[in-house]
């Protein structure tokens, strides 16, 4: 009987000694409580992924090594497959370093190098050619490393060599759905090989990714035998045979698609706050939607004295607005100040006044009261070396319906891949678990509050059709006819594609926020801002 380990953790990018210590501590924990003979860690576990332009130092690399190198030195008792660059006769790998009583006993480069929505990976690294196959105890395993496991090639190739059992190590970014496809990709090549497949995956995130972890262990029949837990560091094993089959394994409960969805919201958010040591974060309360949900994912990802809650009411707030987001901070706990910004905003009209009346006067003056706001909220920040979280959505970002140096000025964006839509289910969802949004906030119809008598709809279409629209042409890639084709209204379609194409240099300066869709704006979206071919124009 072999025993095998997944190590899933979370990996910081650029730490080699802080993810070592913690490969050493997790090596240490399985032989100890699980008897492990071998322990697979994620992909570039060492260095954490994605490193991006690191990989271009050649200290970096060298450093990554040498890190490599005094793990293997610390750890006896456990064979260890660690992740990390290789450079190797002027060219560099995505390796998988297979460790054996504190030397490097073998080395798998990575076959399969994906270079499409998030990944870059052409960019730094040459292609491997080889198989790996190496025995512990019994059982002949194979390596493979994340993308090579979407193609059939690879685990074939490591079949037939001899491999019983399918070592798999991951970096594979979190979106709706992904845990699934993961397993029929992977029972997909165990149906083709009868090959057991090990999946470790790592957590945490980086800047705008988030991994899951969700690691898994699947039989010979393509049944799962393992899974480790969602969101957090986990140490699962499975024990196999002569012949790879399962014997035993850990299960942990998965959640539930929304339930995952928000649980990866609170994970970036509190990742990209601690990486980046900030002390406490800012936002700006309306007493909508977007801003209720934003404060509670907040106070979720940290304590509720580490956030600061700022209510900025002009003549067009609603009394009943002030009502509920004084009424949101009582019952989280949380500090709330209030800032009007009507004096503030009559100086400025004052200066302004004989100089700003143009055919664009109306919207200059809307985006002024956000801009006021948005100087206020980063000057608290400023003073308290705090982050500023912007409250934006996807639906708003995707058609401009936000203000550059207002409502979008703030250093992370935790609903930037949040459709309107999604952000009631997401509010929906966390009261509950309790109630800590006044249902007023999930009702009442949504408004910016610029003008008298706003509401969004005078500007777009209802959310329901907007987001069905922009879900169709942002994640899936469909163009015009594809939408009209769908039976989609032609001027409406039209209006949101145009609205879409103009709102292309907003959000090439949107700060960074949470990815959990399929395709987000940011490193997933890369249109010019300066084009005559419209976006979805075919």
């Amino acid at each position: 009987m072999t025993t095998i380990a997944l190590g899933q953790m979370r990996c910081e990018v650029g730490d080699l000694r802080g993810n070592g210590d913690r490969m050493e501590a997790l090596a240490l924990r399985a032989i100890a409580e699980q008897g492990a003979d071998l322990i697979a860690f994620p992909e570039l576990s060492l260095t954490g992924y994605p490193p991006e332009d690191l990989l271009l130092n050649a200290g970096f690399v060298a450093e990554a090594k040498a890190a490599l190198l005094a793990l293997a030195a610390r750890v006896d008792g456990i064979d260890m497959l660690v992740g990390l660059p290789w450079a190797e006769g002027g060219q560099l790998f995505n390796a998988a370093a297979w460790v054996h009583g504190g030397q490097v006993v073998g080395l798998y480069r990575k076959r399969l190098l994906p270079n499409y929505g998030v990944f870059d990976e052409r960019r730094y690294f040459a292609p491997g050619d080889a198989v790996f196959v190496r025995s512990v105890g019994d059982v002949a395993v194979g390596v493979t490393i994340c993308e090579d496991l979407w193609e059939p090639g690879p685990a074939r190739a490591a079949n037939e060599a001899g491999a019983r059992v399918l070592i798999t190590i991951n970096a594979s970014p979190y979106h709706r759905g992904k845990d699934l496809i993961r397993l029929e990709t992977g029972r997909a090549r165990v149906a083709e090989t009868g090959m057991a497949i090990v999946y470790v995956n790592m957590i945490g995130a980086q800047d705008e990714l988030v991994f899951d972890g969700e690691s898994f262990v699947l039989g010979s029949d393509g049944r799962a035998a393992v899974r480790a837990h969602a969101f957090e560091e986990d140490l699962v094993a499975a024990r196999f045979g002569s012949k790879g089959e399962t014997l035993d394994g850990e299960q942990r409960i998965w959640p539930m698609p929304i339930a995952g969805v928000y649980r990866a919201l609170t994970l970036g958010l509190r990742e990209y706050v601690q990486k980046n040591g900030f002390t406490e974060v800012v936002l700006g309360l309306s007493g909508g939607v977007d801003s209720a949900l934003a404060l509670i994912l907040c106070c979720d990802a940290f304590s509720a004295d580490r956030v600061q809650a700022v209510m900025m009411p002009s003549r067009y707030t609603l009394p009943m607005s002030i009502e509920d987001a004084r009424t949101q901070a009582e019952n989280i706990g949380v500090r709330l100040t209030m800032a009007p910004i009507g004096e503030i905003y009559g100086a400025f009209a004052q200066v302004l006044d004989g100089h700003w009346q143009g055919p664009g006067h109306g919207l200059a003056t809307e985006n002024l009261q956000a801009r006021i706001r948005g100087t206020l909220l980063m000057a608290l920040a400023n003073a308290q070396r705090g982050l500023v979280v912007v409250t934006s959505n996807k639906s708003e970002l995707a058609v401009g319906y936000t203000t550059l140096y207002g409502d979008m000025a703030g250093g992370y964006a935790p609903l930037k891949d949040v459709f309107k839509t999604d952000v009631y289910a997401l509010a929906n969802y966390r009261n509950g678990v309790s109630e800590v949004i006044p249902e007023r906030v999930l009702t009442r119809p949504p408004t910016a509050e610029l003008r008298f008598d706003q509401k969004d709809t005078d500007s777009l279409p209802p959310y329901e059709l907007l987001d069905a629209i922009l879900v169709r042409m942002v994640e899936q890639n469909c163009g015009r006819q594809d939408l009209l084709a769908s039976g989609y209204d032609p001027a409406i379609v039209d209006r949101v594609l145009s609205l879409v194409r103009l709102a292309e240099h907003k959000r090439k300066q949107a700060p960074l926020g949470t990815r959990v869709s399929a395709r987000a704006f940011g490193r997933d979206w890369r249109y010019p801002v300066s084009a005559r071919y419209g976006v979805g124009k075919m």
